[in-house]
């Protein structure tokens, strides 16, 4: 198994990109484990972002690494959060969710979807990034897996939350999943 390295810190994450990679013949590394920094995410769309982290793990470990941005985007918020998913919530979730559906309720704009930019960087700076979308509508809160924005985000073509599918079912139609399958297509093709 080639190692990789997550350029991530967010356990929710990490726990989403194991089984994602396990069939890649990958051995996932997380960034927190190497003891590696945190770069600014300084960039205005989830492809920057995630370059920015990957390129930071890859030129510090040496190894190649993964990273992603990704974040839920609100028609009725002409896409916000988008980039800034985690700084809106700023861990307080219930309130974030409160905010985002009040202003779906007000513009009477129930659809949502989700953005994956899934950047892989080699330590020698080359980079690919992989775009994925999810859409679907918002509703109030429901079920307890997952996490972020999980609970009020029901998926096109089912009746349920992300955090109540459960992980397995998440894990073959989600954004991240739609931007892993790309990069296991180029991964099977690269020579």
């Amino acid at each position: 198994m080639s190692r990789i390295v997550i350029a991530t810190r967010n356990p929710g994450k990490i726990k989403e990109f194991l089984p994602l990679l396990a069939p890649l013949g990958l051995e996932p590394v997380a960034a927190g484990a190497l003891g590696l920094p945190e770069p600014e995410e300084s960039a205005p769309d989830f492809a920057g972002n995630a370059r920015i982290k990957a390129l930071a793990a890859a030129k510090a470990s040496g190894l190649p690494a993964l990273a992603d941005d990704s974040g839920l985007c609100v028609a009725a918020m002409g896409g916000a959060p988008g980039v800034r998913s985690a700084r809106f919530a700023a861990g307080d979730y219930p309130a974030a969710f409160a905010r985002i559906l009040a202003a779906a309720g007000a513009a009477g704009e129930w659809r949502a979807w989700f953005t994956c930019a899934l950047c892989h960087a080699l330590p020698d700076g080359g980079t690919a990034t992989y775009i994925g979308e999810a859409h679907g509508r918002l509703a109030p809160p429901q079920g307890g897996e997952g996490f972020g924005y999980d609970p009020i985000f029901i998926p096109d073509g089912y009746g349920e939350s992300y955090a109540q599918l459960g992980a397995e079912v998440k894990d073959k139609i989600s954004h991240r999943a739609r931007a892993f399958a790309q990069f296991a297509a180029a991964r099977r093709l690269a020579p």
